[in-house]
């Protein structure tokens, strides 16, 4: 597990600047008026600081973004790094604000002058998000991440009353960020299950379900997806009872934790960025620790299927018949469409079992949703407008995009089969929709539903706000903000 470094939250002391070893970061607002840390870093640099705060330079800074002063006169410093952040900027803003001292901060101790900043403890949240590094398989390892951090505040304690909330937000995404950057031969359906299995560490009640037992359940679907791989097919439910009596929310995963397409097999060209394809599991993971870390006051129950969809003599094959554990009966077409099958029967499964007030599935379900949204924003299909609304407002919050998507019957229609109830693909128009809508299928009438396509946000080529290139942990902090305003007791 990549360990988030956690901020030291201290009263600010201006006699520490000068002999601080390592960098100094300090927000200055766009008026250009200067605190008192700053107006002691001016003295201790002969004016420099006022130089450039009134140069052109800094007038063409945006809200959030830095700029370096490298090795000051009179500082032990390697840098200071100057904020361009209003003391009353937004939450959003002060909180990319830390993610732009993140980038600086090279392995070194940092010590982060916020004076009387309004949202100072989402200017830490930043910082500690965007210090994350993926590098357990670099002989020369990054070390973004290291050295300690201290933010000085005047005054501090409402930030050290919330450090465990901080810490709590950071590991969950942390945990989903590792999971997702993991290798298929190192994260197998085992190893993952096993990882799971560990949070029983933090009071979540964990369960594993073998092969023979998701035979007895009727999980045929989830299991024809893995009959080509040496990996078993696994589910794992985990569950988290902070509410007292009331019913669950089910958290619904996709875990494929690599997809080569099957007997439908993917082009050669990306198919190693397939190792994400458990994207969806991960998400649910890393809200379960996070739920379990801040002691939530709600009961939540997450649900994943794991499996790996492998070309083998064993393998589903075009046109083979399934039946899911609802009983309906699928055709499938394509077993590159293989998230679904997964999903029906864990989505069917958590009904059955928990009777849940709402049930949310996350998957890296299809291309097609990174065709109509890019990698900006999430799809959200839903049948509930409250629970949809609620969850964009709690997306928007956090600063993580998502976007509503429509069904329709006429969609629905599109999966229709001559030979058994549907397909598992409607074809190429629509794709996202059409597989929003197989999964509709199995949701039980006057069931709050919401399925997350999560395939443009999981895992990115470039830097994102608070995440350096690659996975992002895409859904976490909306999740647990969702269940704190609308499910915690």
């Amino acid at each position: 597990m990549t360990a988030p470094i956690i901020p030291d939250f201290a009263e600010t002391d201006i006699n520490a600047i000068a002999d601080f070893e390592g960098r100094v970061a300090l927000n200055i607002g766009a008026d250009g008026k200067l605190n008192p840390s700053a107006r002691r870093i001016n003295r201790l640099t002969k004016g420099a600081l006022g130089r450039f705060v009134e140069s052109e330079a800094f007038g063409k800074m945006k809200q959030g973004e830095a700029r370096d002063m490298a090795f000051p006169a009179g500082m032990a410093a390697s840098a200071v790094q100057v904020v361009k952040l209003d003391r009353r900027a937004s939450a959003e803003e002060a909180r990319k604000a830390g993610a732009a001292i993140a980038r600086g901060k090279a392995g070194k101790p940092l010590l982060v002058l916020l004076g009387n900043l309004k949202h100072a403890w989402e200017t830490a949240l930043g910082l500690t998000l965007r210090t994350y590094a993926f590098n357990q398989y670099k002989t020369s390892r990054e070390k973004a991440g290291e050295g300690p951090v201290t933010i000085m505040l005047a005054k501090p304690e409402a930030a050290r009353e919330r450090v465990g909330e901080l810490a709590a937000l950071a590991e969950g995404v942390f945990f989903t960020r590792d999971l997702v950057s993991e290798p298929a031969n190192v994260l197998t359906t085992v190893e993952f299950a096993n990882r799971l299995k560990a949070l029983e560490k933090l009071g979540v009640k964990v369960t594993v379900l073998e092969e023979k037992e998701l035979e007895k359940l009727g999980m045929r679907t989830l299991l024809a997806v893995g009959e080509g791989s040496e990996s078993p097919s696994k589910v794992v439910v985990m569950e988290w009872s902070g509410g007292g009596k009331e019913k669950p929310l089910a958290l619904v995963g996709k875990g494929v934790v690599f997809d080569t397409g099957g007997i439908s097999i993917k082009p050669a060209a990306g198919m190693e960025e397939m190792t994400m394809d458990m994207g969806g599991a991960g998400v649910v993971s890393g809200v379960m620790k996070t739920l379990a870390l801040r002691k939530a006051r709600a009961n939540v129950v997450g649900v994943v299927g794991l499996v790996e969809n492998m070309p083998d003599g064993r393998a589903q094959r075009p046109g083979d018949i399934v039946k899911t554990m609802k009983g309906d009966t699928v055709e499938v077409i394509n077993t590159d469409a293989e998230g679904r099958l997964v999903l029906c029967d864990i989505m069917w499964y958590a009904q059955e079992k928990f009777d849940p007030v709402g049930m949310i599935d996350l998957a890296t379900l299809t291309g097609a949703i990174i065709v109509g949204l890019g990698h900006e924003n999430a799809g959200v299909f839903s049948n509930d407008d409250k629970l949809a609304n609620a969850f964009l407002k709690s997306a928007a919050a956090e600063g993580e995009g998502a976007w509503r998507m429509p069904l329709g019957q006429a969609y629905d229609e599109l999966l229709k089969s001559n030979l058994a109830d549907m397909k598992n693909v409607g074809g190429r128009p629509a794709g996202s929709i059409t597989a929003a809508q197989f999964l509709k299928r199995f949701v039980k009438d006057e069931m709050p539903w919401i399925h997350l396509d999560i395939a443009g946000v999981a895992l990115v080529k470039k830097d994102t706000a608070v995440a350096p290139k690659g996975a992002t942990g895409w859904g976490v902090l909306a999740l647990n903000r969702l269940i704190a305003d609308r499910f915690e007791g």
